[in-house]
């Protein structure tokens, strides 16, 4: 069978854990290149981009391509507007999507890309910023550019030289630094960031709030101090939260009653359930949260202090609503 067409030569383990080894330090070496290129052209850039009224719309062909619109995916998501739009597809009626009020990143190694070229007179009509990403500071493209950022890599990882491997790292390793520099100067936060994450994990830890998920009104488990312990076991056992508040007749919570409670109380011996009041076994002084506070909080006051559920209280300490850890657990906080 002919080499390259399905052949494979033989190589131990040794070697292959030799040859993933090269590729990394090859690309390490191309990351590290660009740190001293972070230099007025980065500024300039940043500075443009920071200054958009509208969006950052990013070109790239090939594997170029490909890293651009993770590139605009990373600034969408970190507080700077930005779409990826395919060169090809813009000579044909995507050039619509720019305006005037935009940036237009370019992503070309070779500087020379004909697709992205072919766009440039039109870019010059609308007298939009261009940056450019390059590995060509001498190619037409980075000629043409408001600022071009120097992604030049010493080689590619490929033994061939052929496949963009460093290169398209590099490519996108200065992405990021251009992202997280656009960030950090717009005073982006982890709560903007969860807006733009909402379905995410750290969306729901930022951004879901104990009103959200609490139980309210008729569900809320709660009972007066002099009603008796057997009453509160019901209240417990019909609300499902695995406690109940204790109320005063202002609806201030003035303790709680758990299973917990109840496991220890009868590991005491025989209780009068039906002749007990459950303000005579409650825990006074019992932990709560305000409804405004934001979910993650109540997880980290649960783990803490090693309890199941809190009432939520206004104000002027009311009972208001109450969740347990389940309901944590259902939001996604957990």
């Amino acid at each position: 069978m002919p080499q390259g067409e399905g052949a494979v030569r033989p190589v131990d383990d040794a070697r292959l854990k030799e040859l993933g080894r090269a590729v990394l330090q090859t690309e390490a070496e191309a990351v590290r290149t660009l740190e001293a290129r972070v230099d007025d052209a980065f500024v300039t850039a940043c500075r443009h981009m920071l200054a958009c009224a509208g969006r950052i719309v990013v070109l790239g062909m090939g594997k170029s391509g490909h890293i651009g619109n993770k590139i605009a995916a990373t600034l969408a998501s970190t507080g700077t507007p930005a779409f990826f739009v395919h060169p090809g597809e813009a000579s044909h009626g995507d050039l619509g999507m720019i305006t005037e009020r935009d940036v237009v990143l370019a992503l070309s190694n070779s500087g020379e890309t004909e697709e992205i070229l072919t766009l440039l007179p039109l870019l010059r009509r609308l007298d939009v910023p261009l940056v450019t990403l390059t590995g060509n500071p001498a190619s037409r493209l980075a000629q043409a550019a408001t600022a071009n950022l120097d992604v030049t890599v010493p080689r590619e990882a490929c033994p061939l030289g052929l496949a963009p491997t460093a290169s398209t790292t590099a490519a996108l390793a200065m992405g990021d630094a251009l992202a997280v520099a656009l960030l950090e100067s717009r005073g982006f936060t982890e709560e903007d960031f969860a807006r733009s994450h909402p379905g995410g994990r750290l969306g729901r830890r930022l951004l879901l709030r104990i009103e959200d998920i609490m139980h309210k009104g008729e569900t809320i488990p709660r009972v007066a101090a002099a009603a008796s312990l057997s009453e509160a076991l019901l209240e417990m056992t019909r609300k499902g939260l695995g406690m109940t508040t204790v109320v005063d007749e202002d609806n201030r919570v003035v303790g709680i009653f758990t299973d917990g409670d109840l496991r220890r109380l009868l590991d005491h011996g025989e209780v009068a359930i039906h002749e007990l009041a459950v303000g005579d076994v409650m825990v006074t002084g019992c932990t709560t949260i305000a409804p405004e506070k934001l979910a993650a909080e109540a997880l980290q006051i649960m783990e803490r202090r090693q309890i199941n559920a809190l009432p939520v209280t206004d104000g002027d300490g009311r009972l208001c609503g109450a969740l347990n850890m389940h309901d944590l657990l259902r939001a996604g906080v957990v």
